[in-house]
């Protein structure tokens, strides 16, 4: 902590002051200002500090506490503040010298401490304020998921969404007001949960079991085709696999998938990378609905989705750091606009299967350099006896991959 911090993040659990450390509660006791939802402030009835209770939107709170730089400012923030909490949101707005962080015990540490899970192998996720599909991107046999409830829907909703993906024998625990004198545990599977509301403050714990002849999806590139909805404009798996490892993505990279068609490009390069971010442009509108589908289902729907023809729907966008064109890459001005468009140390890469899309690549090829490929696939189908194997070509795909000079 440094001099000139005014502003302290105190973590307070379920117990209130009783489980503050000394010094945490000397600053709360010292404060001037106190900020928090109202649960947290009515751990302190007896102070004296002015009271600050989020409001919407949460930009005018932080306004708030900004003006009060001249005082001592204690937020009291459930358990760690910087795991789903607010304390994010502060350390957006102030500088690490302007404040002071004292995490408490979170709800993911005492969810652990409860089932005896290794916080080490548990995947996490929050639900509050955010989309139930979320939790598709995680589910896979073997898996165990801590998750923040929005409210007391929340565990019926994630049983069911379990039921719905072939999750159904899954282990579930619902956990409620941890570390609290009112702590609260509920047990039983996913096929077999009822859908009796649970105290909102709560957290969902997950063994994720799949039923026989379910789907499993893995993180890797490469999905079946199967997994995606699509009317024949989706780039197959072989090359699939290869176009995400010619764009190579890094955590919180902006992807623009240009003729999005399914948009498997952009949800794949989505559900590899938890931090990154991508937007599919697209001018069929029905296909643009499928991709909104197809990113729900597949567990990103922070996917953006622009419905419009290329290379103008790209100019209010932000500069990405890596561009697939996967469709109309023979269209005049596309590539260029999109090249000018990438950032600095960015990749551009595109696909072409008919003669003037080629055509267009080589072109690129030889005025930017980079690598230029072709991919051949051929798939076999099984003969009956000694028959020799019937091998079936599919079209080429000439990829172009250059990356953008620092």
């Amino acid at each position: 902590m440094t001099a000139s911090a005014w502003l302290r993040v105190i973590g307070i659990g379920e117990d209130g002051l009783d489980g503050l450390s000394p010094r945490c509660r000397k600053y709360v006791e010292e404060a001037e200002v106190l900020a928090g939802g109202a649960r947290h402030l009515a751990f302190v009835p007896s102070s004296t500090a002015e009271k600050l209770a989020w409001g919407t939107p949460f930009s005018d709170s932080l306004d708030a506490i900004a003006s009060h730089r001249d005082k001592r400012v204690v937020v009291l923030a459930s358990g760690d503040p910087m795991n789903y909490g607010v304390g994010v949101a502060l350390a957006q707005r102030f500088s690490a010298e302007e404040m002071a962080i004292f995490p408490a015990a979170g709800a993911f540490s005492l969810a652990c401490a409860r089932l005896g899970w290794s916080r080490a192998e548990v995947e996490t996720l929050t639900l509050h304020g955010r989309p139930l599909s979320l939790l598709n991107v995680h589910l896979r046999p073997g898996a165990r998921l801590l998750i923040l409830a929005e409210d007391g829907t929340t565990p019926a909703a994630v049983a069911a969404a379990l039921r719905d993906k072939g999750y159904g024998p899954s282990r579930l625990t619902m956990l409620a007001r941890l570390g609290g004198p009112h702590e609260e545990r509920r047990d039983g599977t996913a096929e077999g949960w009822d859908d009796a509301s649970c105290h909102d403050l709560n957290t969902i714990a997950v063994e994720c079991r799949i039923e026989k002849g379910a789907f499993v999806l893995p993180r890797i590139p490469g999905l079946p085709d199967e997994a995606f909805l699509n009317d024949g404009q989706l780039t197959k798996q072989v090359v699939r696999s290869a176009t995400l490892a010619a764009l190579a993505p890094l955590p919180g990279a902006l992807l623009w998938d240009v003729g999005a068609g399914s948009g498997a490009i952009a949800i794949e390069w989505l559900r590899t990378e938890p931090t990154s971010q991508a937007v599919a442009v697209e001018r069929d509108s029905v296909r643009a609905e499928r991709i909104v589908e197809n990113a729900e289902a597949l567990g990103v729907p922070r996917l953006g989705v622009i419905t419009g023809e290329a290379p103008q729907a790209l100019a209010s966008l932000a500069s990405p750091d890596a561009v697939l064109v996967g469709g109309g890459v023979s269209g005049d001005g596309l590539l260029e606009a999109c090249w000018e468009a990438l950032a600095p140390g960015g990749r551009l890469v595109a696909n072409a299967v008919t003669e003037k899309g080629k055509d267009r690549l080589a072109a690129f090829f030889r005025a930017e350099g980079g690598r230029l490929t072709r991919i051949a696939v051929s798939h076999a189908e099984s003969e009956a006896g000694d028959t020799p194997l019937a091998w079936h070509d599919k079209h080429p795909v000439t990829q172009l991959a250059v990356e953008k000079a620092r």
